[in-house]
């Protein structure tokens, strides 16, 4: 419970740094964040491609950090304190074969969340910008630019 009071806390405190133009601010919030993490989730565990990357993971941690991920990049926090997102999927690549092909599930799968939240086009848009943008650090400037094609 600490650890979860510990955590309103820190996104309080990111809401309250976050520009009032920020992306995050556009979206809705905090609260809007934590529920598309909540939708996001419940999709990728239920998608037989992606479900297996997830089998030892603890997902409740796992959606803390991606609240705070999403947070950090949408603009509502001037700090992310996680691991880097090429250090955070190599084990992913180089142990569970991860590939291109799946990210471009995973950000699908984010594109369908904030549809059926009824996130503004424009606003969906601008998030998605931001997620392509996250494939060359996960895979490599040279690894990039294969999967972009691909998609």
């Amino acid at each position: 419970m600490a650890a979860a009071t510990a955590h309103s806390n820190e996104s309080a405190h990111a809401a309250a740094e976050a520009a009032p133009d920020s992306l995050y601010a556009r979206m809705g919030g905090e609260a809007a964040v934590e529920k598309a993490v909540e939708v996001f989730y419940q999709r990728i565990l239920k998608d037989a491609e992606l479900a297996p990357f997830f089998a030892s993971v603890d997902m409740k941690k796992q959606r803390r950090k991606q609240v705070a991920f999403m947070t950090y990049v949408f603009g509502g926090s001037g700090a992310y304190e996680g691991r880097d997102l090429g250090a955070s999927h190599r084990r992913l690549i180089r142990e569970q074969g991860m590939t291109h092909h799946h990210f471009d599930l995973v950000a699908g799968h984010l594109d369908a969340t904030l549809q059926e939240l009824g996130v503004a086009q424009d606003l969906k848009d601008e998030a998605m910008t931001i997620v392509a943008s996250a494939r060359p650090l996960i895979f490599g400037p040279a690894e990039a630019g294969a999967g972009a094609a691909k998609a």
